[in-house]
């Protein structure tokens, strides 16, 4: 009864959430961001959404979640998760526009507002927390645009742990190839970053965008 009643208030009351997220401004070929400080958090009428996670619980209370707080050793003590999670292992059943959404900019949806003052390929990156192969997906777009090159954010190494990573998945390597997700960015000025949904139980804790093919933030939190 409870998620019944969360997934109600979802779907016909909160469909989008405004935040107070400021605008991240690119640096010397670099910006980072808590995933929390979005301008925008949409279900889209989806039966999901991004719900913010801390010390104390999660904010919406009655969604499935069947993972432990991660918050501890989270930046900011929180992070957000694509709720409610109901696909937790293999053997749970696939459902298309629920709990898997293969397509980037279709499902749940998290935007942020930035300034680049150098255009260029930039790299992205997130740190997420995955517990198993059912929710180690992600994709990211910009202004409204969903390139081949930002589908498919990928964790495979790292499991149970917040993990930094920039792969890519493919058909050849479900795992992804390191360093393969990018954005071109072709003009100054300011931008929007969407991050859409691609399996549920994501959580989801920060991202960054860099200029530096070899930079590997794994000591950034």
């Amino acid at each position: 009864m409870k998620i019944q009643l969360a997934l109600f208030i979802l779907i016909f009351l909160s469909t989008t959430l405004n935040s107070m997220g400021q605008t991240a401004e690119e640096k010397e070929g670099m910006l980072i961001v808590e995933a929390e400080n979005y301008t925008m958090n949409e279900s889209k009428g989806y039966p999901r959404l991004w719900v913010l996670t801390s010390m104390k619980d999660s904010v919406w209370a009655g969604f499935s979640d069947p993972d432990a707080n991660h918050a501890k050793d989270s930046g900011g003590h929180s992070y957000l998760e694509a709720l409610p999670d109901t696909r937790v292992t293999r053997d749970d059943r696939i459902e298309n526009g629920e709990s898997f959404y293969p397509i980037p900019g279709e499902g749940p949806t998290l935007s942020y507002q930035i300034k680049i003052n150098h255009p260029g390929k930039y790299y992205v990156w997130c740190r997420a927390f995955s517990t198993g192969h059912e929710d180690n997906g992600l994709h990211v777009g910009i202004d409204g645009e969903w390139p081949e090159s930002g589908a498919r954010i990928q964790w495979c190494a790292g499991i149970n742990q917040w993990t930094w990573s920039s792969a890519q998945r493919v058909p050849e390597n479900h795992c992804g190839y390191p360093n393969s997700i990018y954005l071109d960015i072709q003009k100054k000025g300011l931008h929007t970053i969407t991050f859409s949904m691609r399996e549920d139980g994501m959580e989801f804790d920060q991202w960054m965008m860099t200029l530096d093919e070899s930079y590997t933030p794994e000591k950034e939190r």
